[in-house]
């Protein structure tokens, strides 16, 4: 087996409960399958693919491992229309031109000469992907590819070179490779496939809705100014809408915002006419609240509260 990485100066785990402590450390609460596929990632030095629902946790990971590993999180967010400008490098179009023409006043006409000077590593501006590659002093960073079924096939095809040597090449310097390989995290919310060339050099793993017990785990970590009860109602009310039929269910951050907005309102427990008036923050989409607002949410408020009270009495 491969040596554990050092990042930073703090070694990778070496084992799967020390991946999950890990992940605790920073109230990431997670799934020892989650735990088992980081800490094979770390040890391998292979891309992690993470796939999953908006608002589940995906882009946290990321986050976690570079607050915990002490290593820089560099981000790529995705898009359509994402251009090799955008993402590994462009030149300083302005500051050549300037530099062209302080050459000539100060006659120079070597052409070759000019060239070679404006198109050296002090006009080039280096974008996410070309920034992981290079040394830093706390080691590899974490590179964040955020939303990758946002961005077009043709990018997604570029990244293939990336992910399979750690290297970009620049035509007018050439091939600038990773001494040391960043730890790549890749996200999806699934909104297209992803073509398998790209999923075979990653390491896959789905995230999905928490159930009831680590969701209300997860409340108390992140949003510890709400009071128990409150806790467990809003969990289980948000455990029952998950299964309408609705546009967008809310994940795990829309769980934790409304978490915090009724913390902030005073809220000790549900309320059928203050949770039809905080539906905005859960649901994003109009026809989703008035499919819910009203008699719909009260009869969700008191499954709720029926549910808690029957978890009280086991």
């Amino acid at each position: 087996m491969n040596e554990p990485m050092k990042h930073g100066g703090v070694a990778a785990p070496s084992s799967i409960d020390e991946t999950l402590a890990l992940l605790r450390k920073a109230d990431y609460v997670g799934e020892r399958s989650l735990a088992t596929v980081i800490f094979l990632s770390l040890r391998l030095g292979r891309p992690l693919f993470l796939e999953g629902e908006a608002g589940v946790g995906k882009t946290e990971i990321a986050k976690v491992l570079a607050s915990t590993l002490g290593r820089k999180l560099i981000r790529l967010q995705c898009y359509e229309g994402l251009d090799v400008a955008s993402a590994v490098y462009e030149w300083n179009y302005a500051a050549q031109m300037m530099a062209i023409r302080l050459a000539e006043a100060a006659g120079e006409h070597d052409r070759d000469r000019i060239e070679h000077d404006v198109f050296s590593e002090r006009y080039l501006i280096r974008r996410p992907l070309l920034q992981a590659l290079e040394p830093s002093a706390d080691g590899p960073p974490v590179l964040l590819i955020d939303e990758i079924d946002r961005a077009d096939e043709a990018f997604e095809a570029f990244l293939l070179e990336v992910l399979s040597d750690f290297q970009v090449t620049i035509p007018e310097i050439g091939v600038i490779r990773a001494a040391q390989p960043p730890i790549v995290v890749i996200t999806s919310n699934r909104t297209r496939e992803i073509h398998d060339a790209l999923k075979r050099r990653c390491l896959y793993h789905w995230i999905g809705y928490p159930d009831a017990a680590r969701e209300a785990e997860i409340v108390r970590a992140k949003a510890p100014d709400a009071p128990e009860r409150l806790t467990a109602e809003l969990v289980a009310f948000v455990q029952a809408l998950r299964k309408e039929d609705l546009f967008k269910s809310p994940g795990v951050a829309e769980t934790l915002d409304w978490a915090g907005a009724l913390a902030e309102l005073d809220a000790v427990a549900l309320d059928p006419a203050q949770v039809s008036d905080t539906l905005g923050v859960l649901l994003k989409y109009q026809d989703d609240i008035a499919k819910m607002q009203g008699a719909r949410a009260a009869q969700l408020v008191d499954q709720a509260r029926a549910e808690v009270r029957t978890a009280a009495l086991k």
